[in-house]
């Protein structure tokens, strides 16, 4: 439905008019209007607008539309509709509640002959839209906020790793609450990252420069999608992403690449995945020691398909269980949990 309308049964000879709120997106650039708004703003009798510096109003001028700029109350609204006017009202980012509220007072005292009342939406927001009204917030809390202006890359690198955590933690809870909670702050250390990359001296970049990056990277290593080659199952998809991944990187060996500083036993399935998939014979190193049974332990669930931390997180939070159980068995039988003093 593009409007939702109100109107009134009476006689065209009664006609009290029509009122229609235009509504406007500040995320789709000022001019890019709906073909019913243009119709509706070309026939009507009256255009008002409060504010004369919203930003349609230049455009809507050089399409030979005049506006007013006023800011009528309800009851001078419907006086304007008499005789069966149409005013266009072009509302603010605010969608002037002020006047809605009045003309639904208005229109539930039964003691005035209402216009039709009608909304429209003279522009829509795309998928995505509310991105920019982080980029916008992220701007201004970077410019006046005391702390996020100090801010550096290498001093909100521990934040990213936390909020990592945060995230993989609410994926495997299974919380969908916090998930979402936790995908906004991650994409917020994404924003704030690049946000502070528009000021280096030497080699500046933007929030849409890290975007046009990923947006390159993916329609490259997709061919099956965005090009003539062809994909039928996930392990050819992998094929396509690993090889144009090597032709992109150049790299002289499988472990360039791969962080060192992660967890380590993703660090060991993830050199075991690289190993693997080059095809290479590469034997475990045969020494003593838990640090060695654990790396033998990632590969062979790397080989069987299992993320090793994953599996080990979920072997430790049943651990965990079991110790609250344990501690609220204690507390139940009138003792203190082991390990705890008053």
């Amino acid at each position: 439905m593009r409007y939702v309308r109100i109107v009134n049964a009476t006689s065209s000879e009664q006609a009290p008019g029509r009122i229609v709120l235009l509504t406007t997106s500040h995320r789709v650039a000022p001019g890019l209007l709906s073909w019913p708004a243009w119709q509706a703003l070309h026939a009507a009798d009256r255009v008002l607008c409060s504010d004369g510096a919203h930003p349609q109003l230049p455009y809507l001028r050089e399409a030979g539309i005049r506006v007013g700029e006023a800011a009528p109350t309800a009851e001078e609204l419907v006086d304007e509709c008499a005789g069966g006017r149409t005013v266009v009202v072009v509302a603010t980012g605010e969608g002037e509640p002020a006047l809605t509220d009045g003309l639904a007072r208005l229109a539930g005292s039964g003691r005035v002959q209402m216009p039709d009342l009608e909304l429209l939406p003279a522009s829509y927001d795309l998928p995505g839209a509310r991105l920019l009204d982080l980029v916008q917030v992220m701007d201004r809390i970077r410019a006046e906020c005391p702390w996020s202006s100090q801010q550096t890359h290498k001093g909100l690198a521990k934040y990213g790793i936390e909020e990592a955590y945060e995230l993989v933690e609410a994926i495997e809870e299974g919380d969908r609450d916090e998930l979402r909670e936790e995908l906004g702050d991650v994409l917020l250390q994404v924003v704030f990252h690049a946000r502070i990359a528009e000021e280096d001296p030497d080699a500046p970049f933007s929030v849409d420069d890290v975007a046009a990056g990923i947006v390159t990277k993916l329609i490259h290593r997709h061919p099956h999608v965005f090009g003539d080659e062809t994909a039928a199952t996930p392990e050819e998809v992998k094929e396509h992403w690993l090889r144009t991944k090597a032709v992109e990187k150049q790299r002289t060996s499988v472990t360039e690449g791969i962080p060192l500083g992660q967890p380590g036993l993703a660090l060991a399935a993830k050199l075991a995945s690289r190993v693997r998939t080059a095809g290479l014979e590469v034997p475990l190193p045969q020494l003593e020691g838990v640090g060695y049974e654990l790396l033998a332990l990632a590969v062979r669930a790397e080989a069987a398909g299992v993320d090793p931390e994953a599996a080990l997180r979920a072997a430790a939070r049943a651990y965990r269980d079991a110790i609250k159980e344990t501690e609220g068995r204690s507390r139940s039988g009138g003792g203190e949990p082991h390990g705890q003093v008053s």
